[in-house]
């Protein structure tokens, strides 16, 4: 008889499969949810409902999700699991697969503490498996309500669940402490000037009055990148290009369906001179639904002598692998990869960020 494996991890990775594949988020929290519901029981326990067919009695739990516990038990690689594995990725050519190994970190994820779907720790341990030497977590700003947003208490707070979930991260790697601060309206960022200073990595992003008019929008911009404390300038245009579900599975889930949306009208050659004067990065999001900014600001912001962030926006653990998509596109632009400051090691990012500030 084959060696049992493990269910839960099963379980899990096909979730993190889903999530990096975009398939929509009934699917992932059936899993997800399984293998939570699952967790605490004994493999002696998980063996005898396998056989007597009582695992659907556990709440979370289904026939997809028991017989993939079952094939698990049975030492068979879970048919669903072989289906996705058979199915997964897609090829990058020589510069993006390049780019993409000279990666260390994701600037730009969330957790469940806003509008993310898993907690900081899960997306840390999929960070780790990646191969990532770190991980910054940018949970949302308290203006962006839907998105539950972190008031200055609560980021305090995660301060110091960061720092404890930290000391039981494997050895080389760590969570670098964030925030994706909203832009407000007068270009001023949404959190206390101490806080943000306290931070190893600010991104700001622009999530409301989108279709503000070219010069007010501009204004907003410059104001923001000017900004001593903001090192990123987040998914710049807002666009959509996309009106596929994005995966969240977290309580922000109806507020973050990605709809088809057009760019935000700024000047861009103002606000791209600005970073490279500023030093700050343009990050290259890589949600499939964003694409933001498209090829064309990519290649003028390297033109303007821009540095970049590739990053995810990930609200799942799954959907950190999605940085393939960003090195594609960097990629085709010609970003070389001294440009990109997550080609960096924590400790240099980190002192990056505060000489600028």
């Amino acid at each position: 008889m084959a060696r049992a494996r493990d269910p839960i991890a099963d379980l899990r990775r096909i979730a993190f499969l889903l999530e990096r594949a975009n398939e929509a988020t009934y699917r992932v929290r059936a899993f997800r949810s399984a293998a939570k519901a699952l967790a605490g029981l004994s493999t002696a326990e998980l063996t005898e409902r396998a056989g007597n067919g009582t695992l659907t009695e556990l709440a979370g739990v289904g026939d997809v999700t028991a017989r993939c516990v079952a094939e698990s038990l049975a030492g068979e690689e879970p048919v669903y699991l072989r289906r996705l594995v058979a199915t997964e990725g897609s090829d990058l050519d020589a510069e993006a697969t390049a780019l993409r190994a000279a990666l260390r970190g994701d600037c730009h994820t969330h957790s469940d503490w806003s509008d993310g779907g898993s907690p900081i720790e899960e997306m840390a341990l999929a960070a780790v498996e990646l191969g990532h030497e770190y991980l910054v977590l940018t949970d949302h700003s308290p203006r962006l309500t839907v998105a539950r947003g972190l008031t200055a208490d609560r980021l305090r707070r995660q301060l110091d669940h960061v720092a404890q979930v930290n000391a039981a991260l494997p050895e080389g790697f760590r969570i670098l402490t964030g925030i994706e601060v909203d832009i407000l309206a007068d270009g001023s960022l949404d959190q206390d000037d101490d806080l943000l200073a306290r931070l190893d990595v600010v991104v700001g992003s622009v999530h409301s009055g989108l279709k503000d008019e070219r010069s007010k929008m501009t204004r907003r911009m410059l104001r923001a990148v000017a900004n001593p404390h903001l090192d990123i300038l987040g998914h710049l245009t807002g666009r959509m290009v996309s009106s596929r579900p994005a995966g969240v599975t977290g309580p922000g889930d109806r507020g973050h369906r990605a709809r088809t949306r057009a760019e935000s009208d700024f000047d861009a050659d103002a606000v791209f001179a600005a970073c490279a004067e500023h030093d700050t990065a343009v990050e290259i999001n890589s949600r499939p639904e964003r694409q933001d900014p498209p090829k064309r600001l990519i290649r003028r912001a390297l033109e303007a002598g821009c540095r970049f962030a590739i990053n995810t926006d990930a609200h799942a653990p799954g959907q950190l692998d999605w940085q393939r998509f960003g090195c594609e596109r960097a990629a085709l632009c010609g970003v070389p990869a001294e440009r990109v400051i997550n080609t960096w090691s924590a400790e240099q990012l980190v002192a990056w960020t505060h000489d600028r500030r």
